[in-house]
This record gives C-alpha cells, structure tokens and sequence, in this order.
C-alpha cells in the first residue's frame, strides 16, 4: 500500500495525535479511553500485549520511571485506506523513577534517554483497534548503562 503524508489534519490523525498528547500529560485512563473495547496495546520490544484497562499501564509505567517523559514526533503517515497511521518518533527523559521490565524493576540511574521508534496505528470507528509500539529497546538499555 502506498503511505502519503497528510497535510490537513484527518480525523484518524487529528485522534493519534491526542493519544500522544494524553500520553505527555500522563493521563493513563484518558489514553486507554482512546481504545475500541477490543483494542490492545503491543509493547514489540518488551513482548507484551495489553487489552483493556491494562493499556494504561504503559503510560504508568514510563511516567513513573521518566517523570519528564517527551515523546518528539518527526513524520506521521496516514495510509490511503486511512485506517492506518503509522508515527516515526523518539522516547526523551531522565530515568528519575524505577523502571518495571520484564526481568525485574530497574533503580534509577538519572540517565538521560533518547530512543527511536516507530509506531503503527489500525483505527476502526473513531478508536484505536491496535497499537504496535517498535521501541528500540536494546538502545534504551544501553542509554541506561544496563547494556
């Protein structure tokens, strides 16, 4: 399928970028009410997948461990089925809070991060269907010294 940036705002662009912005302001309930009631959250780096109420924990657990967490967006796509949005953008902070991974909670080490991803949207009816989250999670471990 051929992706083309949108120059005006779409609805399906105009609602990934409210997702983002709930995001910066570390309301996890108000980006999980984002989600169709089927929709879920994939962590590609990590493995894990959210559905429901769960999704929010994503932004709880970056919240907690970047308190000043930045999510810099360089190019967002919209595909001509419209349906699908997909975002290049970087993961900015200061690790000032533990950190939850899957192989035990990290100690802040006060480091600053700057990690590449990319993330694709489906959008189904005015809510997000699915979220594939592609962090680069070996760069963000080794921007905080674990690698």
């Amino acid at each position: 399928m051929k992706a083309s940036v949108i120059n005006q705002n779409s609805a399906n662009e105009t609602l990934i970028r409210e997702l983002y912005r709930i995001a910066e302001v570390q309301d996890s309930k108000g980006f999980t009410a984002l989600f169709a009631e089927d929709g879920y959250f994939w962590d590609v780096a990590s493995g894990n997948k959210y559905y429901g109420q769960d999704i929010g924990k994503t932004v709880d657990v970056f919240a907690t461990a970047f308190p000043d967490m930045h999510r810099e967006l360089y190019e967002l796509y919209v595909l001509e089925d419209e349906n699908t949005v997909i975002v290049e953008l970087s993961l900015n902070g200061t690790h000032n809070g533990p950190l939850q991974l899957a192989s035990g909670t990290l100690d802040p080490t006060g480091k600053t991060i700057n990690v590449p991803c990319c993330d694709v949207f489906k959008i189904e009816n005015g809510k997000v269907k699915s979220f594939h989250c592609y962090n680069a999670g070996t760069i963000l471990l080794a921007q905080l010294g674990v690698l």
